[in-house]
């Protein structure tokens, strides 16, 4: 009986060779922390970018859900490939919404898809194809995204995933034109992605993600966050070690201190990232913006010092909250936050720490009873229209006929604005008028399940 080394030889060759008639693999198997001792990683294929050997396809990742896809299915599916379909792009391809209907595959339901063709710059392009196909292949989790199959054909690699309706958290945090997201669902998105963390944290084998950031947390359509983008991740210390050392890769103002100054890796350096997502969600601010003041470039750098004082945190509170938000809740994430981007790894709380903390924020009930601000697109600034009301027009208006200033907020009724909890005085010009809704009566009268996780079948 061929070893599993050797079997996932014959997967790694067998993607260059002319895959046109490929059948699906067998029926899906949860990867449990029972079965994670037998899980295959990069480390364990000697030669992966070899293209002297081919064989089948089929052989490989026995026991996954995966579907083994052509060019000409997924160009079936994606329109071409056409620039309707286009949802966006990473570093490592382009990414188009897909079709698929029911008489696309006997097996596979009716559904919509996002296909990734990835960029292939040498060896390293294929690696990272590769590594995603190995663990997304492998690992199954609600807070993951779920890859639904692949296509090795020729130089052609692509990864076809579930749709994530709400896009990436990098979209809807910084470039939200309309809205941005309330204080509860950042709540839920970062406690999403800490289960993903805590999950691949936790496994038998250790999973060390390594590009942690907003632009890689998938939102569902309520909002559930899904970890993506596998093409960096790689295998943990074993039991006997204590860090692995590797080439420094990630991406700018998420990496750890300790990563970037030595190469030396734990799923700590995770850990450190995340405390990057979590300030982003609490400022709302990029992690590196060089359109920023000098000294607030790094929102590192200038933020975390700032996390420790309650008095100063509100400063930095990311204003378009427009203070609907739990002031215990808003305390502790910054303090958690804090804890996370420790300088010193082993200062950092574990992936587990992190989601037992964020979890009881959900629950915190200080959020004040107020409005949630959606902003209208409009062309009309806030300006003062001053205007001449007639007596017989108003009789609000003064006997001497004087000029009544209004400002358009004002005629329209817009002029309801709750005071700072601090009593300090805000003069704040609203640039736009807008429509006032509740953040919590929202989502009651929308009658979704936001904020409650919903049960296994």
């Amino acid at each position: 009986m061929p070893s599993k080394k050797a079997q996932w030889k014959t997967f790694v060759f067998g993607c260059f060779k002319d895959n046109k008639q490929q059948p699906s693999l067998e029926t899906p198997k949860m990867v449990s922390k029972k079965t994670c001792s037998s899980r295959i990683s990069l480390s364990d294929l000697s030669d992966y970018s070899s293209v002297s050997v081919m064989s089948d396809l089929s052989n490989s990742l026995v026991g996954s859900n995966l579907y083994i896809f052509t060019c000409k299915e997924l160009k079936e599916i994606t329109n071409n490939f056409n620039k309707s379909n286009f949802l966006g792009e990473g570093g490592f391809g382009k990414v188009y919404k897909g079709f698929i209907d029911d008489k696309f595959r006997p097996a596979l339901l009716p559904q919509v898809v996002a296909v990734k063709a990835l960029n292939l710059d040498g060896k390293q392009g294929h690696r990272e194809w590769l590594a995603e196909v190995i663990f997304l292949g492998q690992l199954k989790h609600r807070n993951l995204v779920n890859l639904i199959g692949y296509c090795c054909e020729d130089e052609h690699r692509l990864l076809v995933y579930e749709y994530m309706e709400r896009g990436n958290l990098e979209e809807k945090l910084f470039k939200a034109y309309l809205a941005t997201l309330p204080w509860l669902t950042r709540i839920k998105i970062a406690i999403g992605a800490a289960k993903g963390l805590a999950f691949l944290h936790e496994e038998e084998k250790p999973v060390i993600y390594r590009d942690i950031k907003a632009s890689n947390i998938l939102l569902d359509a309520d909002y559930n966050a899904k970890l993506s983008d596998f093409g960096l991740a790689i295998d943990g210390p074993e039991k006997d070690q204590t860090h692995i050392t590797t080439r420094v890769m990630g991406t700018h103002g998420y990496a750890a201190p300790e990563y970037i100054m030595t190469g030396r890796l734990t799923t700590m350096s995770d850990v450190y990232s995340f405390g990057v997502v979590l300030l982003e969600l609490i400022t709302g601010k990029k992690s590196v913006d060089k359109k920023r003041p000098t000294r607030e470039q790094d929102l590192v750098e200038w933020a975390r010092p700032l996390l420790k004082d309650s008095h100063k945190l509100e400063r930095i509170i990311d204003s378009r909250l427009e203070d609907q938000y739990s002031i215990e809740g808003a305390r502790k994430l910054a303090t958690l936050a804090y804890q996370c981007l420790s300088q010193h790894d082993k200062s950092r709380p574990t992936m587990r720490t992190v989601v037992k903390t964020l979890e009881p924020l959900m629950k915190l009930n200080d959020i004040p009873i107020g409005h949630f601000v959606y902003v209208a697109p409009s062309e009309v600034t806030n300006v003062e229209v001053s205007l001449n009301v007639n007596k017989k027009e108003n009789e609000m208006c003064d006997v001497d006929n004087k000029s009544v200033v209004k400002t358009i907020d004002e005629e329209k009724g817009y002029q309801i604005r709750r005071k700072s909890r601090s009593n300090r005085r805000r003069i704040k010009p609203l640039t736009k008028p807008r429509d006032v809704y509740s953040d919590t009566s929202l989502y009651k009268t929308l009658g979704t399940n936001l904020y409650s996780p919903k049960q296994n079948k």
